[in-house]
């Protein structure tokens, strides 16, 4: 019954810290990327062991930083129009470039960061003059994510924004 108890607060505390529980982020991957548990493990650059656990509850936490910041990629990876359709090129391409990065863990940017996922994702859910209508309503009030819709938007849809 404490073993219970454990993994139900380490449970919690995941969704806590991370949104939901690793298991159901994991299991995610496995699916998007086609591969096992410890295939997925040596691109994030832990233990197969420790990754059961952490899927399980028996761990709450992940203790470096550099494996979440690689699950985020991931998780960001999947989002790619190429890796999305399935394209088994891009997804070897997309784990190998994961599994050889070497990532720091800090706060982002304004700007361009993380343009080369944000942008294909909003591309993939409206058209160009859906973006460039949504930038002109935001841009008094959110200038930077206006910037990002019209970064989406792609170039001729900047005289659209202003109105």
């Amino acid at each position: 019954m404490d073993d219970q108890r454990a993994v139900a607060r380490n449970v919690a505390l995941q969704r806590e810290w991370y949104g939901e529980p690793l298991g159901d982020r994991v299991r995610r991957l496995v699916v998007a990327f086609d591969v096992s548990q410890a295939q997925l493990a040596e691109v994030l650059g832990l233990s197969a062991p420790m990754l059961s656990q952490l899927m399980s509850g028996r761990r709450a936490k992940i203790g470096n930083p550099a494996v979440l910041a690689r699950m985020v990629m991931l998780e960001r990876r999947v989002l790619t129009p190429e890796v999305a359709s399935g394209d088994p090129g891009a997804i070897r391409a997309a784990l190998e470039q994961v599994r050889d990065s070497r990532p720091t863990v800090s706060r982002p940017t304004a700007g361009k960061h993380g343009d080369e996922v944000l942008v294909p994702a909003l591309r993939a859910v409206a058209d160009p003059a859906e973006l460039a209508a949504a930038a002109g309503l935001l841009q008094d009030r959110f200038p930077v994510l206006a910037a990002l819709l019209r970064r989406a938007a792609g170039p001729g849809q900047e005289i659209d924004a202003e109105g």
